[in-house]
């Protein structure tokens, strides 16, 4: 029997996918010849579904734009995919391989795509560990709304009171606040601890091997 469900956001979490955030932004904004964005302005961004992303950067860009700049994007980040290899972070397959161990239920919820999810996880080397993904085309409400957890509890059979919600951004922890679950913030992803401790986030770790720790004592 399961002690718990654990959803993690994946960019920034489990994934050290930032050089391929930042690096495939830039090139859409030059391809489509975007007025420039530095590398944090692009990083900011990391966590909301590409429309909100291209919003937060360029709130003028007509609506009719976005989805031309969502498939730039996604085109040019599968050709970097080539020749720019995620990873893991470090201790994160351990971590995961642990906790999964210990009976417990994983799971991701993010703003990418489910069927990029499935192919960054399984070339991560944790697909096996993950039970269920949930990607931004799965819902109508993204983070930091709660619909991506609530449906997970949902499809997976858990409350709110059994999970924790574990991501690097405030609106990880904000998602996971608003489903009146406990969460985790991690530092060593693109958000800071301050705005992370600003969202609420219910504790904050430094390695993904402290989350063995704080779940011992019980979500």
């Amino acid at each position: 029997m399961s002690k718990g469900l654990i959803i993690f956001d994946f960019d920034g979490t489990l994934g050290n996918t930032r050089r391929n955030i930042v690096t495939t932004m830039q090139m859409t904004i030059n391809e489509l010849q975007l007025p420039y964005r530095s590398e944090d302005e692009c990083a900011s961004t990391i966590g909301l579904p590409l429309a909100g992303c291209f919003k937060t950067m360029f709130p003028d860009l007509q609506e009719s734009f976005i989805p031309r700049c969502a498939e730039t994007y996604r085109r040019i980040f599968n050709e970097n995919l080539l020749t720019i290899k995620p990873e893991a972070f470090p201790g994160v397959v351990a971590t995961l391989s642990a906790l999964k161990e210990r009976g417990y239920t994983l799971t991701i919820a993010s703003s990418r795509s489910r069927n990029s999810l499935k192919e960054l996880t399984h070339d991560m080397g944790i697909a096996d560990y993950i039970s269920y993904i949930l990607g931004a085309d799965d819902v109508k409400e993204a983070k930091p709304k709660p619909e991506p957890v609530l449906k997970t509890l949902a499809d997976m059979h858990f409350n709110a009171g059994e999970t924790l919600v574990v991501g690097d951004m405030a609106v990880d922890i904000l998602m996971g606040t608003n489903a009146v679950a406990k969460t985790c913030g991690v530092t060593w992803g693109n958000g800071s601890r301050e705005e992370l401790e600003n969202a609420g986030a219910t504790f904050i770790i430094d390695r993904i091997e402290d989350l063995i720790e704080i779940v011992n004592k019980g979500i």
